[in-house]
């Protein structure tokens, strides 16, 4: 590897490209298998409480890996790392596709995607400096988000076709993503020759949590990014069940084609928040965060496809513009504090749990035979003061 492959810090050198790419093709099978999987829950007659539920397992893999996956990442080099956890997430889909369990196929997914995320993160900070950092979340934000929309799409549009093509596909698309991964320039690790004992491990991972969450700005940002992930993944599924009920649309594509709504938002508010937003300028996101959960609440109650459309749109515009502000100052200061890698992973945790937490509510709610407009509607509202809670909490904590 010659040293200006390695010391090019521009966000578009190979390394970043070669990160971008993995990072696309990652993420697309990641969501086209989700709801590729969901296709297979309906086509096995499984009730529709247990659709969260898949969702619920791979978190749970997130959350039981979160003390060790910071560690791994910052003790070899971050490419190897990714490659090893896309392989991961290989294994997962072919059992899926090959007619085993889903929710078993689907938990190694998770395993994979928890050891993958610290290290997709961690590497930006050893691409890249200062404010192209940003940038550099900008773009991955963009490349994830791109996924999203078209592995979504393809994952709903395959399956409505042929489920088995749609699982073959997810599993061309990971194996896509290790060899991407081999393009990663192989940088030195940052901080190796850490303790494997059990004990250790744990500890440096709650001595990282404690100091984040002792810490005013980087706690505001922990809450803030939990928040929006916890609702994201619910409003996922709530698109699911809500589709048919307030649509009368009973296709496997419509719902996936509303997420994709959600992701386009998410593009045109991360771009807006890069330009309009600066780590000193954090508190500008929050008004966004609100507005959220009002578009969520709005959005429950419509019965055509058009609004439904431009409101999903707005909700991504303002999700983009909360959370990428929040996202670079949590690496900016974890990076001082804790370690990038291990700033990711306490976030990890915070998100997942948020997730878990969510998705357990709707389930239950779903289980217990509320309307999932009525639902739709709680979960806006909830959404909508848990933020204005947190920025009031802000103010008074300055």
């Amino acid at each position: 590897m010659h040293d200006n492959a390695v010391n090019d810090t521009s966000i578009w050198s190979r390394g970043m490209m070669a990160v971008t790419g993995a990072q696309f093709l990652s993420a697309f099978g990641d969501n086209a298998l989700l709801f590729a999987t969901l296709a297979v829950l309906k086509q096995q007659f499984y009730p529709d409480w247990s659709q969260p539920v898949l969702q619920m397992v791979f978190v749970g893999a997130y959350i039981l890996f979160a003390p060790f996956v910071g560690q791994i990442a910052d003790s070899f080099a971050k490419g190897r790392v990714m490659m090893f956890a896309n392989s991961l997430k290989l294994m997962g889909a072919a059992i899926i596709c090959f007619g085993f369990n889903p929710f078993v196929g689907y938990t190694l997914v998770g395993v994979g995607a928890a050891a993958y995320s610290p290290a997709k993160y961690g590497i930006l900070g050893e691409l890249t400096t200062g404010d192209r950092l940003v940038k550099a979340n900008g773009l991955m934000e963009s490349s994830t988000i791109a996924a999203i929309l078209l592995g979504s799409m393809a994952g709903g549009v395959l399956a409505d076709w042929h489920i088995l093509a749609a699982l073959s596909v997810c599993v061309l698309v990971y194996a896509g993503a290790v060899v991407a991964n081999l393009f990663i320039p192989k940088l030195a690790p940052a901080r190796p020759g850490q303790s494997w004992r059990f004990t250790p491990m744990t500890r440096s991972f709650f001595t990282a949590c404690r100091t984040l969450w002792h810490n005013g700005e980087t706690r505001f940002s922990l809450v803030g990014t939990s928040l929006f992930w916890g609702a994201g993944v619910t409003l996922r599924f709530l698109l699911v069940l809500w589709v048919p009920v307030a649509l009368g649309i009973t296709d496997n594509a419509t719902p996936t084609y509303l997420n994709a709504m959600v992701a386009v938002g998410i593009v045109v508010g991360a771009g807006a928040a890069a330009k309009l937003v600066t780590l000193k300028t954090v508190a500008r996101c929050m008004p966004a965060g609100i507005l959220i959960g009002v578009g969520v609440l709005f959005f429950a109650m419509q019965t055509a496809l058009l609004p439904s459309y431009m409101l999903l749109v707005l909700i991504g515009i303002m999700g983009g513009f909360f959370v990428v502000p929040l996202n670079a100052l949590l690496q900016e200061r974890g990076k001082h504090s804790v370690g990038a890698g291990n700033a990711i992973a306490v976030q990890n945790l915070g998100e997942n749990t948020a997730m878990l937490l969510m998705l357990g509510l709707y389930s239950l709610a779903v289980k217990t035979g509320a309307s999932i407009v009525g639902i739709g509607i709680g979960f806006g509202a909830v959404f909508a003061l848990a933020i204005a809670g947190l920025w009031i909490w802000q103010v008074r904590q300055k």
